[in-house]
């Protein structure tokens, strides 16, 4: 799992994130969430490193905290 930023442009990706939501209602952008997951962890496609991610997102508020 990697856990430093990894991201070339992180801000742009932000930016783009949130234009994605613009307008979506609360339950609107939660499915857009969740298919954006779906896409990126099948991009991963390494069924342990998704384990260790969301275990790791589970424990912890902090963006990349191992």
């Amino acid at each position: 799992m990697i856990t430093e930023p990894h991201i070339p442009d992180p801000d742009g990706f932000y930016a783009a994130l949130l234009q994605a939501h613009e307008g979506l209602s609360e339950a609107q952008s939660a499915d857009l969430n969740a298919r954006l997951v779906l896409l990126l962890a099948n991009q991963c496609g390494d069924q342990q490193v998704l384990l260790d991610c969301i275990h790791a997102a589970a424990l912890t508020d902090e963006p990349f905290a191992p």
